[in-house]
């Protein structure tokens, strides 16, 4: 649906022959390691995109967004970033690759499960909720948003792989 499950093939797919000690590894001080970027793609699907859609798809009253949002922009990482906040920053933890898979696994299934209710995709363009960097957005959106930010974030797995 929309990009999110090649997305999410091709960062499995990228990590897949790299050791627990390289996943975990700080190629450079402040600096993200890449089961770090994993938990946190983790962090946004199970904490924020799907509660969110969730909440939205239930709410009788939620309307459509006035304007699509240029959210390509996503992937582009020569436009400023947004600084990860809270609960969505990952942790310094050592994690094996098997644990962030299962990880990874647990939030696409809560995600899908929620857009498993909908019966007609449409419904997803006639609500909206607030994204914390492009505003209020329809809901089909921010499912789109989960695999431009997939692969936004592939970009920087493949950066920090160079540098191991």
């Amino acid at each position: 649906m929309l990009g999110i499950e090649e997305a999410r093939k091709e960062i499995l797919a990228s990590v897949e022959n790299l050791t627990d000690e390289q996943l975990n590894c700080e190629v450079e001080e402040g600096r993200w390691t890449i089961v770090q970027v994993l938990e946190h793609l983790y962090l946004i699907e199970q904490g924020l995109a799907a509660p969110i859609i969730q909440k939205e798809l239930a709410n009788e009253d939620s309307q459509p967004a006035r304007k699509k949002k240029p959210i390509e922009l996503t992937v582009d990482r020569s436009v400023q970033k947004v600084e990860a906040t809270g609960p969505f920053v990952p942790s310094n933890e050592f994690m094996p690759l098997e644990e962030m898979k299962e990880r990874l696994a647990q939030s696409r299934a809560t995600l899908l499960k929620v857009l498993d209710t909908v019966e007609d995709e449409a419904i997803l363009s006639q609500k909206s909720a607030k994204h914390p960097a492009f505003g209020t957005m329809d809901l089909a959106q921010w499912v789109e948003f989960i695999g431009l930010h997939e692969r936004r974030h592939l970009q920087q797995i493949e950066e920090l792989k160079v540098k191991l």
